[in-house]
């Protein structure tokens, strides 16, 4: 067992507060939005004595385990993060494997760098994920059914000014409904204006009950960020959730997504591919959307963690992550679970004791973390929370 030290991404959307007092260091002033643990080229993870949990997989890959280099090679599968939103991210999706693999190889055929702004695939890999609420935590997830969406819209009393764009809602069937009207969204530079309509109307409902007025809330407060941008018309046709700290969802390739506000963990294979599809100032690539996007209606699935006496996993079923809760229910040694894969572990709450096989002892309190090689055996005591992120496979 070795500790490990995260790379900080300072996105404008992060929180200047949440992630240094997990971590224990001082404010600057900065965003610090996301806190990467893995191998990923966009932000390594680095050793107490500089060097990179990359190097370390390169020079001795039976520390990944068996299985998981069986599937995909000398490298670690997956990335944890802590996220902190203090305001909205972009509405995005990831793409499946396959997609990830053409995208990744025809923009680099095309001589685009990893830097180039219009590019959408970084790496070949999807980018599945999962994020656990360690506070409230907001966000959009999948579309909801588009007649209940006409509703809200009807709701509102603006269904007759934005028929235009939104008819297709009870006249179409669900699928073809949403892709024709979020791609008609994104081209609404002409009519910006009916933005403005729904907005407006949104102000009179802030205080509505039930779905009427998180729908009108959601408006307004996407608008407070994105002043009149279509995006919030997209954002509308999406599913709102809270999940409360403990909570979870999992996101499968190709469904859209955003988060609102709030801190958690997040895990996900080791990628960063992103289709942007409003809210952003970034490219948005309308083809690649229309190629990666479900564009089907989904119920959110509120996820807890599963398990006994201080051991939970949460029920995913991704072959890049899992990732497992240490939260000791007494004073007892427990054994850190999924010794077949190595594993990096982040505490976010409380101090623990790691006790290794030659009988060597590591401490580790909030915002500290350490890697564990496959076939390491590891006992842990202590109180709060650890998570475990390893191999799906």
């Amino acid at each position: 067992m070795r500790r490990l030290k995260g790379h900080v991404q300072h996105f404008a959307w992060g929180s200047r507060t949440a992630i240094p007092a997990i971590l224990r260091r001082e404010p600057d002033d900065r965003p610090w939005a996301e806190y990467w643990l893995g191998t990923h080229p966009g932000g390594h993870a680095f050793f107490d004595d500089g060097t990179a949990l990359a190097t370390h997989i390169q020079e001795e890959p039976h520390v990944v385990g068996v299985a998981a280099r069986a599937a995909f090679g000398d490298r670690l599968p997956y990335l944890m993060k802590i996220l902190a939103a203090s305001s909205p991210l972009s509405i995005q999706a990831h793409p499946s494997r396959e997609q990830a693999e053409a995208g990744y190889a025809r923009e680099s055929l095309m001589g685009l760098p990893p830097s180039d702004p219009i590019r959408s695939y970084k790496d070949d890999w999807p980018k599945p994920e999962a994020i656990v609420a360690l506070t409230p935590f907001e966000g959009l997830l999948g579309f909801r059914d588009p007649h209940e969406t006409a509703g809200l819209f009807e709701a509102l009393g603006v269904a007759d000014e934005l028929a235009s764009v939104i008819g297709p809602l009870r006249d179409r069937a669900a699928s073809p409904a949403l892709q024709e009207v979020f791609l008609d969204v994104l081209s609404l530079d002409d009519r910006r204006h009916l933005v403005d309509v729904v907005l407006a109307a949104a102000v009179n409902l802030l205080e509505a009950p039930g779905a009427v007025g998180e729908f009108a809330r959601t408006a307004v407060e996407l608008d407070e960020h994105f002043p009149g941008d279509p995006g919030i018309l997209a954002a509308l046709l999406m599913n709102r959730f809270t999940l409360q700290p403990g909570e979870a969802v999992a996101l499968e390739p190709g469904v859209m997504h955003a988060y609102l506000r709030g801190v958690g963990v997040e895990i996900m294979a080791s990628s960063d591919n992103v289709m942007r599809g409003g809210l952003t100032q970034k490219h948005i690539d309308v083809d690649g959307l229309l190629q990666v996007v479900h564009f089907r209606p989904i119920t959110p699935r509120v996820l807890v963690a599963e398990g006994s006496d201080g051991i939970y996993v949460y029920p995913t079923s991704f072959p890049e992550f899992e990732l497992w809760l240490v939260a000791p229910v007494d004073d007892g040694y427990l054994n850190v679970p999924r010794t077949d894969c190595g594993r990096i572990l982040l505490v976010t709450e409380g101090e623990f004791v790691l006790q290794g096989d030659q009988g060597c002892e590591m401490s580790l309190a909030s915002g500290d973390s350490a890697f564990l090689a496959a076939d390491e055996h590891v006992n842990v005591r202590g109180e709060g929370k650890m998570f475990v992120a390893a191999s799906g496979a």
